[in-house]
């Protein structure tokens, strides 16, 4: 045991008193002058970790006991703001308790001793500024030209100053680079992105302004490029070119992570489930790997999509296109008629896929298209035996509590110009669905993998609801016709199923769904398998998407250091200790990605709607509040009324 896990042990089991620095070193008998500095030194470190507190009487105390601790500001428009501090209920500060923090910045948040519903408390130190450049629009006012940020949240609260030699005109979009956060946000033009009516700019700016920055570092597209084209030594990989091996994805996707194999045996199915080996060419602590570290994932918005690897590995290299060898790493399920993996192997390959699929084309299939089956007659037993085999894995995480929501996404349809065309529903069919199903199982079977072998990795965990946000949708289900049963303290995932299963079909059910899911708590990464909650599974991970998840990416590295060669137990604390730090990073950057991916997609439907205004359309109250309600459109769109 360390000598901070000393501390904060003795601390959390009341075997002490709260001390001053000189009563811990008399009771750790710590009083040589090495020894007192090395206390001097833990103890300080605890409080930048903020796991103590110094007191006014100079003793220590822990900090949560104080009520201090630390997390991540949100900030609303309106300019009070919510710390999340991970433990509990996020701590509600006004306006006027800030500080000098912004948005997204990592601070430290003392939560004020009250018995309100409402947690409230008052930032005291800013831990970590994450915002590094604004983005915003020159506009000319009373003559003079002034920045105005896209952010509503920093009107009126930056200093602008022009890039040297920048001709900036009204109209331009413009990143400024912040350079001094007190006593004012002082910014300065770096870059000119264009006038804000050109095509893309738009959503350009607000990716930027999330900080996903579309261009690759220059010796990070260099390395990439050190890969050549096709695949030449096959190592100890298992060669499975011969088999019937394809891939399933939208028509527009190029970067094609996961790809299938799937026969009959006599007691159920073999599945093979093929994925990208990123992790041949993304190398540990290489450029390639700390630029997809800080990315953490591609960004996938209405006109462009912002890869976390080059487009010579995403699309190429990596991608399991068609008629060309690629690695992979495989896991291949045995698979009874109840469901579950009798068998398994998870090893590295190299594959050749025969059909690049489109859900489009095997839900023909699947629906009997005589056209679709005459084109592609050399597989379709093989669609026959996916489908059959994805519907009893559907049945059987059916049975374990598995949550579908079923929440309509938007198709947004834009021209060459950017500008949008239509906004459709997003069809979701048999094809998409036993995808989905594959990839849940292999996801599966490798936490379980990782989680017995006791190899360092990663999980996609999901808690339970919070008992406060389960009686409040509780007493919406009430009022909607439907009383939960049992206690709401610490619920199964099969009394919310049964919830959704009662409204199915009705048109209260969209309403009902997106209750629920507001009620959940977020998925996130973590380096212990705590289970995932909406899928009702006690082990899961993401392993089927490395070209487009680091998670996913760390997930196979941990597989070659610690299954595929058994020569590395050496490096497990190191790697322990470093996949609590990717795992945050990782969760961050999922949760600004999407962020990002909703903001433009917000915006492309105001700018659709625009041009209907005065139309009559049919929609479902979807929320309701003390401003207004909110009415969900059949195209997925959204509005206040």
């Amino acid at each position: 045991m360390t000598l901070k896990q000393r501390i904060i042990s003795m601390m959390e089991q009341r075997d002490v008193a709260p001390m001053s620095v000189t009563e811990w070193a008399e009771h750790l008998n710590m009083t040589s002058s090495d020894d007192f500095l090395l206390l001097q030194n833990t103890l300080k470190e605890l409080e930048e970790d903020v796991e103590v507190v110094l007191s006014k009487k100079d003793r220590y105390i822990l900090a949560e006991e104080a009520g201090v601790m630390k997390g991540t500001l949100s900030i609303h428009p309106k300019g009070f703001g919510f710390v999340d501090v991970q433990v509990g209920e996020d701590v509600y500060v006004s306006s006027n308790n800030m500080l000098d923090a912004m948005h997204k910045d990592e601070v430290i948040v003392r939560v004020n001793p009250s018995k309100e519903k409402l947690r409230d408390g008052e930032i005291i130190k800013v831990l970590k500024r994450n915002t590094q450049s604004i983005v915003g629009t020159m506009k000319t006012v009373k003559g003079k030209l002034w920045f105005i940020p896209t952010d509503e949240r920093l009107k009126d609260k930056v200093i602008f100053k022009g890039g040297p030699s920048m001709k900036l005109v009204d109209g331009h979009m413009v990143v400024a680079k912040v350079t001094a956060y007190e006593p004012s946000i002082k910014v300065e033009a770096v870059r000119i992105l264009g006038h804000e009516n050109d095509p893309g700019v738009d959503v350009l700016s607000i990716l930027l302004e999330k900080g996903i920055e579309p261009k690759f570092p220059q010796e990070v597209i260099d390395q990439a490029n050190t890969y050549g084209e096709s695949v030449d030594d096959l190592g100890q990989r298992r060669d499975l070119r011969d088999q019937m091996i394809i891939t399933i994805d939208g028509e527009d996707a190029k970067d094609l992570d996961d790809a299938i194999s799937i026969e009959r045996i006599e007691n159920g199915y073999r599945l093979g489930v093929h994925i990208a080996d990123v992790s041949h060419y993304v190398t540990e602590n290489s450029p390639l790997d700390i630029e997809a570290y800080h990315r953490g994932t591609s960004v996938y918005v209405v006109d462009r999509v912002v890869p976390m690897l080059p487009h010579v590995l995403s699309n190429g290299l990596c991608s399991l296109n068609p008629h060309v060898d690629r690695y992979a790493i495989s896991c291949v399920m045995e698979i009874d008629s109840a469901g579950e993996v009798t068998d398994y192997q998870i090893f590295p390959s190299v594959i050749c896929s025969k059909y690049r699929m489109t859900y489009t084309k095997v839900n023909q299939m699947i629906d009997e298209d005589k056209a679709s089956l005459n084109e592609y007659a050399e597989i379709v037993d093989m669609v026959n035996i996916m489908h059959e085999c994805s519907l009893i894995l559907r049945s059987r995480r059916d049975k374990l509590g598995s949550i579908d929501f079923e929440m309509d996404e938007a198709k947004i349809i834009i021209d060459d110009k950017g500008q949008i065309k239509d906004i459709q529903k997003r069809e979701r069919f048999e094809a998409e669905k036993l995808i989905e199903d594959f990839m849940v199982l292999a996801n599966e079977c490798v936490a379980r993998h990782t989680k017995w072998g006791h190899i360092p990795s990663l999980y996609r965990v999901h808690e339970s609801p919070t008992k406060k946000k389960m009686q409040a949708f509780a007493k919406m289900a009430s009022i909607m016709g439907y009383r939960l049963k049992g206690s709401l303290e610490d619920i199964h995932p099969t009394v919310l199923q049964k919830v959704l299963r009662h409204f199915e079909g009705d048109e209260k059910f969209p309403v009902i769904s997106k209750l629920m899911l507001r009620s959940m708590q977020k998925a996130a990464y973590d380096p212990s398998p705590i289970g995932h909650f909406g899928l009702g599974l006690e082990d899961y991970t993401h392993f089927t998407s490395p070209i487009r998840r680091y998670p996913d990416l760390v997930v196979h590295r941990m597989l070659r250091k610690y299954v595929f060669d058994t020569s590395n137990f050496d490096k497990m604390s190191a790697d322990e200790a470093r996949l609590v730090d990717i795992a945050k990073q990782s969760s961050e950057k999922e949760r600004n990605a999407v962020d990002a991916e909703r903001e433009v997609e917000d915006m492309k439907k105001a700018e659709y709607m625009e041009k209907h205004v005065g139309m009559t359309a049919y929609g479902v109250i979807s929320s309701v509040t003390k401003f207004g309600f909110f009415v969900e459109l059949e195209n997925t769109i959204e509005g206040l009324v």
